[in-house]
């Protein structure tokens, strides 16, 4: 049931958004990706900090980029922010019906296999812009443990985890090691995107497209637990659908040398990046905590 303070007046775009994403689910695959190009254009010259953000981004990724390749890219990423609403939209309301449609499965006895033994299963996935969308998708055959960070607005988030839960989805906040560990120690594979700036705190630094970048060790620490697994899982747009796509569980993971699994996981990251690079959320500040004596790469903040 809704809180009563969600209808205060502050929540009244919240809920135009909520009524429009309900609207947009009904829309068929092709039209919201053109509608979602639309909406991405529209908002591109306004949201100077998040451009600047993936411009800074993108150019120290693909230093061999030209100027005006980096901006294209830059816009096509902005392109696929707008398409994401729509995405967001199916995660939460979508039918499985709807949804199975959309898209196909590669390798998915690596996920099979790996259900059959006893053990944890982590499937290792990254922010690309349909990562709602895989992450219910998911849930269409399986049973998933989400592992999430609650949204900043409160009547979004209870959207979000509603949305999820009544799909199946068990909700995990990712500050709540206890419950990560119990699903995981109950073989309840969970759901992992452990790939944004969380600080130096639980954090060492690894190679990502050769800058030094502060990578969690959580994912290292995770899988000690039960004979755990690591599947690297995306979830990508093609031009009929999506893609969802499982690899064969890392060898020798974990290691006892947290830099090495950390370069582990950010070589899986960039491998997926590589296959569409538009779709990556560039708009977060993923170089943010630099090694010590290091530049900020975000000047304007």
């Amino acid at each position: 049931m809704l809180k009563i303070e969600f209808i205060h007046p502050k929540f009244l775009p919240t809920w135009i958004l909520i009524l429009l994403m309900r609207i947009g689910v009904f829309i068929p695959f092709q039209y919201q990706v053109i509608l979602g190009k639309i909406i991405g254009k529209v908002i591109y010259p306004f949201m100077s900090k998040l451009r600047a953000t993936a411009y800074s981004n993108i150019s120290n990724c693909f230093p061999e980029k030209k100027q005006p390749q980096v901006t294209l890219l830059v816009k096509k990423h902005f392109e696929a922010i707008g398409i994401s609403l729509f995405e967001t939209a199916n995660a939460y309301y979508g039918s499985d019906r709807k949804i199975k449609k959309l898209f196909t499965i590669s390798n998915e006895h690596h996920f099979r296999d790996a259900l059959k033994k006893e053990g944890g299963i982590i499937l290792l996935c990254s922010h690309f812009m349909p990562l709602m969308l895989g992450s219910r998708a998911l849930l269409i055959n399986n049973t998933i443990a989400n592992i999430y960070r609650p949204q900043n607005n409160p009547l979004f988030d209870q959207v979000m985890v509603k949305g999820y839960m009544k799909n199946g989805a068990v909700m995990i906040k990712s500050t709540d090691t206890r419950s990560i560990i119990k699903a995981i120690n109950n073989s309840l594979p969970i759901w992992y995107a452990p790939d944004q700036d969380l600080g130096i705190n639980n954090s060492v630094f690894a190679p990502l497209f050769g800058i030094e970048t502060a990578t969690a060790t959580a994912t290292a620490r995770l899988a000690k637990n039960n004979n755990t697994r690591v599947i690297p899982y995306s979830f990508i747009r093609t031009k009929n659908g999506y893609e969802m796509s499982f690899e064969k569980p890392l060898e020798n993971y974990p290691s006892d040398d947290p830099i090495n699994d950390a370069f582990i996981t950010n070589q899986i990251l960039e491998k997926q990046i590589n296959r569409a690079p538009e779709q990556y959320l560039w708009i977060h500040r993923r170089f943010k905590t630099r090694p010590e004596g290091e530049e900020n790469f975000y000047k304007y903040n």
